[in-house]
């Protein structure tokens, strides 16, 4: 799962294609997949040298995308996917009536754009909460890969499978969860997932506000102010504007096993 963005009127258009080479939101890559530091976090174990040569050659742009600015919108033609080199962004699906509701967060090391796979649409918006970096991955080129990587086309079937399976486990959550247990849900998530990039599972900068927080989680934003509160009051956690220090990590996972 994944600093207050607002969401920009103008339609930022979607840079991926094979064929936009002089494109000022693009540049070439300077670190390829094969010197990557996320490298052990976005590839599967076990692709070849060759393999990675290959994904070398796939992985050619990078993309910078200002806070608060969108990296595609709902709607926007697919043609890439992206893996988040620096920075973070969120998912959010924009309603007739302006309410904006957060689908997802991610973080460095993750697949975004995903979800036009299947209408060669974007179904959401990904908007940056600070200043980051993507790689582009033009989809076609992926899709010839996979074809000749058998690694790789299962890493990508577990990608996809995982987000299906993330997708149900927050209906599972909004669905049974109390706020507590919706909020130690969000916070050892997110303490896993630093954890796995090579950084501290207990004391980490939340990168979006609590707005977001509420609307990701089916809560409202006093009550997630109210259950950072209780959090701090019972010594689980402490926290400063958006500093967050776990304190008691068993506890946090007492309050969903119970």
């Amino acid at each position: 799962m994944y600093a207050t963005a607002s969401l920009q009127n103008a339609r930022t258009p979607v840079i991926g294609d094979v064929s936009v080479t002089n494109s000022t939101s693009t540049s070439p890559c300077q670190i390829r997949c094969s010197s990557c530091t996320l490298k052990h976090v976005c590839l599967p174990m076990g692709l070849t040298t060759e393999d990675v040569e290959r994904l070398d050659n796939v992985v050619y742009f990078h993309r910078p995308v200002k806070r608060g600015q969108p990296l595609y919108r709902s709607g926007a033609p697919f043609n890439a996917i992206y893996a988040i080199r620096v920075g973070s962004f969120k998912a959010a699906v924009v309603h007739d009536d302006g309410r904006e509701q957060v689908t997802g967060f991610q973080m460095a090391g993750e697949l975004i754009g995903l979800d036009g796979i299947s209408t060669e649409k974007h179904t959401c918006d990904a908007i940056a909460l600070e200043d980051s970096e993507v790689c582009v991955i033009p989809f076609q080129h992926l899709e010839k890969l996979c074809r000749e990587s058998e690694t790789m086309q299962r890493h990508v079937h577990k990608i996809m499978s995982s987000e299906i399976v993330g997708k149900h486990g927050l209906m599972l959550m909004l669905g049974n969860m109390h706020a507590e247990e919706r909020l130690a849900t969000f916070l050892l998530n997110l303490s896993q997932r630093l954890k796995a990039r090579g950084y501290s599972p207990i004391a980490f900068q939340l990168r979006m506000s609590r707005a977001e927080i509420g609307s990701y989680l089916g809560m409202k934003l006093e009550t997630v102010s109210r259950t950072f509160s209780k959090f701090q009051d019972q010594g689980l956690i402490n926290t400063q504007q958006k500093k967050i220090e776990i304190t008691d990590l068993e506890g946090l996972k007492h309050i969903i096993g119970r």
